[in-house]
């Protein structure tokens, strides 16, 4: 493989399918905060993602309001990323049970990635424009919200600050650290080859 088609695979990827990746994610997560689906940006999720995520449903039933189609086709997707990845660097492609492997700890990453700037975008937008209607703002704040009332049942506001957003943060370090790089070094995981890490 030339260097020139090397470098395009790596480009097409890394944005175009991180893009997607994160769309199907998106709509895994937004499922299971029960979002409103009348939404415009949601209703854009499902119809991007409706025609892998249909045909998948016929064998892959949900559970309790989670979408488990939605998830094996992003891990489905993030191990044919990772696979073009390997061979665009050059690599032989290790066996099947490590690319899964590799693109399950790297889709468990993307997720904490995507609530780590969730958690961002409300911050900031709670001083700039805390009333926002905006669609984007209404779906961060149903994405968050599961998250955010568990929290505050065990760290209420204290003088009028809300602290829940900074134990999101410290919770997502500690995930990374006891769970993501241990099972990165174990599986030998290439952060340069896997969507997420």
């Amino acid at each position: 493989m030339s260097g020139t088609i090397a470098e395009l695979i790596k480009l097409l990827a890394t944005s175009v399918g991180s893009l997607y990746l994160m769309i199907v994610m998106l709509r895994f997560l937004l499922q299971a905060s029960r979002a409103d689906f009348y939404n415009p940006v949601t209703q854009a999720i499902v119809k991007l993602t409706s025609p892998l995520v249909n045909p998948l449903r016929r064998i892959i039933p949900g559970w309790r309001g989670l979408d488990f189609a939605s998830l094996t086709l992003a891990l489905l997707l993030n191990s044919l990323i990772t696979t073009l990845l390997i061979l665009a660097a050059g690599y032989s492609l290790p066996n099947v049970g490590l690319i899964i492997s590799w693109s399950a700890v790297g889709l468990f990453a993307f997720f904490l990635n995507i609530y780590y700037w969730a958690v961002v975008v409300s911050v900031i937008i709670s001083f700039i424009a805390p009333f926002s209607g905006h669609p984007v703002m209404l779906i961060v704040h149903q994405l968050l919200d599961p998250v955010y009332k568990r929290l505050r049942k065990v760290v209420p506001a204290m003088g009028g600050l809300d602290f829940s957003p900074l134990f999101i943060f410290l919770g997502i370090k500690v995930l990374e650290i006891l769970l993501i790089a241990p099972l990165a070094g174990g599986l030998g995981l290439r952060t340069d080859l896997v969507i997420g890490i």
